[in-house]
């Protein structure tokens, strides 16, 4: 099959979407199917990553103009395009002249029906599968995967045509096949609980600097002098800088690394995470890593609070401060609380198993008639 996804990062949008993306193209290549990409060339997209992958990738040009912050706030995703929705779809669909495209991918948050129709009319498109965590919006699609806890099929009703049909829930995560390697190891790992070696991971941008913040609450609380904690960003994080200043300032044993290639294997042997509640989430439940989760986006919020009531992960309360919320929960989870440590890794193991890529490609090879179906 020729499979082309349209999907996004930028230092606002972040760099889950084309992520996932690559999770599943990488899959999808391991049976011997074609992936390209399409990708507005943002400040901070992920265009060398997707290269070195090995994938083909056709960059559309920016506009320079850049998105609302109040985008974050879950009130102006179409900003997020870089430009009209119909001038996006045109331009995707220029690129895309003279090519079969069996499956059109699309993992993106201004995009719907609208554009898709755009683009399935000017191409050969045979399906098309949307990646979504909003159900807010109408999609032109055969397939459409929400992986996020507390959706349902019923979620989409209305939303899809009805002979779409919806994957909904983490048993459909896109994990790299990294994680699903790991599970094993990380789970007998936490056979014996305790705090140690503590991850602060909030996605490759980290745009409001929350590893700052949380590095010097947990400074000033105190009593964390035993504790490694292990810092991963992107190498354009805007704050880098900062988050090394602090590395070397702070009464802290911290390291920080930039772009890592075997996040599983950290992941594995981290004690505890501190992370934000977007996918990298469903990364964290198949290893069964406790986690301290933060909400880094109003989109973030259903699927944190879903995770905090499985058991699963301890919510920090940003507003009450993080001082307060964190630092005293972690003195905590170090003193004599590692049953609870054990409870939260064992949840996080029940929620996602790994597999979900292989469930999604079944999918994918009983629409299309695949052999392996």
């Amino acid at each position: 099959m020729n499979v082309v996804f349209r999907a996004d990062a930028s230092l606002l949008i972040g760099s889950g979407h084309v992520m996932r993306c690559l999770a599943l193209a990488s899959r999808l290549r391991d049976e011997g199917h074609e992936c390209l990409f399409v990708c507005r060339e943002h400040e901070g997209h992920l265009g060398k990553r997707i290269i070195s992958a090995g994938f083909e990738l056709v960059l559309l040009t920016s506009s320079g103009s850049k998105p609302k912050p109040d985008c974050l706030a879950g009130t102006d995703y179409k900003s997020w395009l870089g430009s009209s929705l119909a001038d996006d779809a045109l331009e995707t669909a220029a690129c895309l002249v003279n090519r079969c495209v069996d499956w059109l991918v699309v993992d993106h948050y201004a995009l719907d029906a609208e554009w898709e129709k755009l683009v399935v009319e000017r191409l050969e498109v045979e399906h098309v599968l949307v990646i979504d965590d909003l159900a807010n919006r109408d999609h032109q699609c055969d397939l459409l995967v929400d992986q996020n806890l507390g959706r349902f099929e019923d979620s989409y009703k209305g939303l899809i045509p009805s002979a779409a049909i919806c994957l909904a829930g983490p048993k459909y995560a896109l994990l790299r096949s990294e994680f699903l390697r790991w599970r094993p190891v990380s789970l007998q790992y936490r056979s014996e609980a305790k705090l140690q070696r503590i991850m602060i991971s909030l996605g490759g941008v980290d745009a409001d600097n929350v590893t700052s913040q949380i590095l010097t609450a947990v400074a000033e609380h105190g009593g964390f002098s035993g504790i490694e904690f292990d810092v991963v960003l992107g190498e354009r994080a805007p704050h880098l800088q900062q988050v090394r200043e602090l590395q070397q300032r702070l009464p802290l044993k911290v390291t920080v690394s930039v772009n890592v290639s075997n996040m599983a294997e950290r992941m594995s042997h981290a004690d505890l995470v501190i992370g934000a509640a977007g996918g990298s989430a469903w990364e964290r439940c198949c290893l069964g890593v406790p986690t301290a989760l933060v909400i880094l986006a109003e989109n973030q919020r259903a699927g944190a609070v879903a995770l905090s009531a499985s058991g699963a992960a301890y919510l920090i309360a940003m507003e009450e401060g993080l001082s307060h919320s964190l630092a005293e929960w972690l003195e905590r989870m170090k003193s004599d609380n590692c049953e609870a440590l054990e409870a939260m890794s064992r949840a996080a193991s029940q929620i996602c198993d790994g597999q979900g890529l292989d469930r999604v490609l079944h999918h994918m090879l009983k629409i299309t008639g695949g052999k392996n179906a």
